[in-house]
């Protein structure tokens, strides 16, 4: 992939997030405009409401139920850090503890970072990293409505992330990773900033079967989070090149008629390529367990 190709990806992903973070605050329980992870504006009806995962006139908080947050999780944040973005819950999966020092990538309005500051306590901290200045705004924006003081929203790219070497114990994402064209400087980023032994814990979209060329250079469908997914065994390969171990991939085949309601117009099978996904792996070969 050319670099000019590269930034068209990127800038077409930006433009995708920009819009839903200009859309403003939801509107009678709706989701006011398309997500990046959801139907585009070229299949969405004029006058309807659409969203992650869920069609038309869905409100972020089903969506969000219907990724594994709770009750609790979800009317524990403001209106309009829970955007419906996501395709699981990486904070379930991350069990995190009092003191612990989190990097979301690709932290959108905020929602998993409020949820892991909640949990990781006033000594924790958690760290929101996102390429989009208006999503990085609605961010800062919320915690301050909030009243959140253990986290900070840096605008900046997940292949080249604004984070020291060693600091997080954990790193999560959700539904972010699919969307870069350079997945493994993710994961090379990703080791950098882990301390000795830290975690990731991702929930992301991942290919069963290599998908079709016109699936992968169709910008609408790179933006729904289905034409840059990479193949599990790609997945694991490049985790493994970056360094990871203990890696685990659990792939969620209840997923795809959800996946199949994101792609826009005459596209609808690239959802039979996609799965969302629990990934997890840790920076070394620690004695460590986790439970998918």
């Amino acid at each position: 992939m050319q670099i000019r190709d590269k930034e068209k990806i990127r800038q077409a992903v930006r433009d995708s997030y920009g819009k839903i973070a200009k859309a403003g605050n939801i509107v009678d329980g709706l989701s006011p405009a398309p997500s990046c992870c959801g139907p585009t504006e070229t299949s969405t009806p004029a006058g309807s409401n659409a969203s992650c995962c869920g069609g038309s006139e869905v409100a972020p908080g089903q969506i969000s139920a219907l990724m594994g947050y709770s009750k609790e999780d979800i009317q524990g944040v403001i209106e309009g850090a829970n955007l419906g973005l996501g395709c699981g819950n990486p904070v379930a999966l991350a069990s995190l503890k009092p003191g612990e020092t989190v990097v979301d990538l690709g932290s959108g309005g905020g929602f998993d970072c409020f949820l892991a500051a909640k949990q990781v306590g006033e000594t924790g901290q958690v760290i929101g990293v996102d390429m989009t200045p208006d999503m990085l705004s609605k961010a800062r924006s919320n915690a301050e409505k909030m009243g959140t003081k253990n986290v900070e929203f840096r605008l900046g790219e997940i292949e080249h992330l604004p984070v020291a070497d060693n600091t997080a114990d954990i790193i999560m994402s959700n539904c972010v990773i699919n969307l870069s064209p350079e997945k493994l400087k993710v994961y090379r980023e990703a080791h950098r900033i882990l301390k000795p032994g830290g975690r990731l814990a991702i929930s992301d979209i991942v290919a069963t079967a290599p998908l079709p060329a016109d699936i992968q250079q169709n910008l609408a469908l790179v933006s729904a989070c289905v034409g840059g997914a990479a193949t599990i065994d790609d997945t694991t390969r490049m985790l493994q090149e970056a360094r990871f171990e203990g890696i685990r991939i659990k792939a969620k085949d209840e997923s795809r008629e959800l996946i199949s309601q994101w792609a826009p117009g005459e596209n609808k099978n690239a959802g039979d390529y996609v799965v969302s996904a629990y990934i997890i792996a840790v920076q070394n070969n620690l004695k460590i367990k986790y439970c998918l």
